[in-house]
């Protein structure tokens, strides 16, 4: 693999940046993609898949990708047909993708539409609160973390956010008042800003979205769902799970937590070299054939 090569891909309403990693053409290339993190968080995965071509890229709105239509959010089927046109730009499909975190939520629609484009799917603890049994409250925990991000700003959205994410167990109709953000070492004070990619643009129409499972299970892709082991009971992990049952499929347990595969990226390490080597043995898998773990 040599140092990527950056290009420019000009969508409905953006201009996506990505990267492109050349490396041996007899594997499909490996897509590797989240969100609202972008292509610097994959930096660590990416080095340990030197001998195929590894892609990533950075969503609408995020890091270098620009929104060019002035839109406030961003919806998973906005974020799929972004992913639909940069596989077809790079003209050697189908590919297969490791996806993770609102990544998953976004590559699970891209293959519920375009199921042609994706040879196999690993989804890597996708936040599908509709799918959960308590999603009456998850969704409306998560509407709080929003409401009091556009209320307060960023610390009281993140403290919020923080504390859902990793809260064990079935989320109750009541989780008490909001944190303190000073006790995450977040800014107290409202800066005044309303952009923030993930507590502004994508928290709602992810968590929210209505997947099509009919059509996932219909899908030639080979769809694998993958959850940290040491993220059991939070709220991404139950997700992953409640997708495998709909789906029919064992779940994978990878390495480290929802964060296993980052390196140092944005001061988180997880446990990357396992997470790579996990992540190999399942895209070299058969079809019927993927190890359960755990």
């Amino acid at each position: 693999m040599t140092e990527p090569q950056t290009q420019t891909l000009e969508t409905p309403g953006a201009v996506l940046t990505y990267d492109v990693r050349p490396g041996s053409a007899t594997a499909p290339p490996l897509l590797l993609i989240g969100s609202p993190m972008g292509a610097a968080g994959f930096g660590t995965l990416a080095a340990h898949f030197r001998d195929r071509t590894v892609v990533t890229y950075d969503p609408r709105g995020v890091e270098r990708s620009r929104r060019t239509d002035g839109a406030t959010e961003t919806t998973p089927e906005e974020h799929a047909d972004d992913l639909s046109r940069l596989i077809a730009a790079l003209g050697a499909g189908p590919v297969e993708v490791f996806a993770s975190s609102g990544g998953a939520v976004n590559a699970l629609v891209l293959v519920a539409r375009h199921p042609e484009q994706v040879r196999t799917l690993v989804a890597h603890e996708p936040p599908a609160l509709q799918l959960l049994p308590d999603r009456e409250p998850a969704l409306a925990a998560t509407r709080q973390v929003a409401d009091a991000y556009q209320a307060s700003g960023f610390g009281a959205g993140m403290a919020g956010f923080i504390r859902l994410v990793g809260h064990r167990g079935p989320v109750p109709d009541d989780l008490g008042d909001l944190p303190d953000p000073a006790a995450f070492g977040l800014p107290a004070e409202d800066d005044g800003s309303r952009d923030d990619v993930l507590l502004g643009h994508n928290l709602i129409s992810c968590t929210s979205h209505e997947h099509d499972v009919e059509a996932l299970r219909a899908a030639a892709t080979r769809i694998v769902v993958a959850v940290g082991a040491g993220s059991d009971g939070e709220l991404a992990h139950r997700c992953g799970l409640a997708l495998a049952e709909r789906l029919g499929t064992a779940p994978v347990v990878f390495p480290g937590d929802h964060g296993g595969f980052l390196g140092g990226e944005y001061g988180q390490t997880g446990e990357p070299e396992a997470f790579a080597a996990t992540l190999r043995e399942v895209l070299a898998g058969d079809r019927d054939a993927v190890p359960a773990r755990g």
